[in-house]
């Protein structure tokens, strides 16, 4: 096994190789998480593209099997606020040491044998050389709530490349449905306490 990095994707059997590898890693996600994890083709295409983004990729023989993408420019990935950061952490965003880990995947059949470890020490090395701030986040059935989880392995992960660096806990925000077609078991005893954001 041995682990390329690349910074502008545009070979399409290379390309086509590393959606395949995405694809088999995200399945079943679609129906356990509320949010839409996994990208579109199209837009797959485009963050591998983006020179701004880094791609580690582990291999064996001439399969992928592991892949994690770090996005350098935050303001680019639609996910983060910029405007967060830069009243939190002004230091990093005056660096451009505020990156993002867009994905972290290993092909099921590789995922008991250390993959995700060998692929994310080589990936934090370089985010811990240059002393950035690394945001992740994690859909709860891999991070069912503030401690364990994702949160925890990459606490180890980091621990074992830079030293015992914090893992802060940035935020938690929770989805809610209100079903129209289910009155007759709602209960009215009780009503929500509405957010004081939500209040007029």
């Amino acid at each position: 096994m041995f682990i390329t990095r690349h910074t502008h994707v545009v070979d399409a059997v290379l390309a086509d190789k590393l959606w395949q590898l995405y694809d088999v890693a995200y399945q079943g996600l679609s129906e356990q998480a509320v949010t839409r994890e996994m990208l579109y083709r199209s837009e797959f295409d485009e963050t591998i593209a983006d020179p701004t983004n880094r791609l580690w990729v582990l291999w064996d023989d001439n399969m992928p099997i592991g892949m994690s993408l770090v996005a350098t420019e935050i303001g680019s990935t639609r996910y983060l606020s910029r405007a967060y950061f830069e009243h939190h952490y002004p230091d990093h965003m005056r660096r451009g040491a505020v990156h993002y880990i867009m994905w972290l995947v290993v092909h099921p059949a590789h995922v008991a044998k250390g993959a995700i470890i060998r692929l994310a020490k080589e990936g934090l090395a370089l985010e811990a050389s240059e002393g950035a701030l690394l945001v992740f986040d994690s859909p709860e059935m891999n991070q069912p709530g503030l401690t364990g989880g994702f949160a925890e392995m990459m606490a180890r992960l980091a621990k074992s490349v830079g030293g015992d660096a914090p893992v802060h806990h940035l935020e938690t925000q929770h989805y809610f449905a209100v079903d129209f077609a289910d009155v007759s078991n709602a209960d009215a005893t009780r009503p929500l306490e509405m957010p004081r954001s939500a209040r007029r």
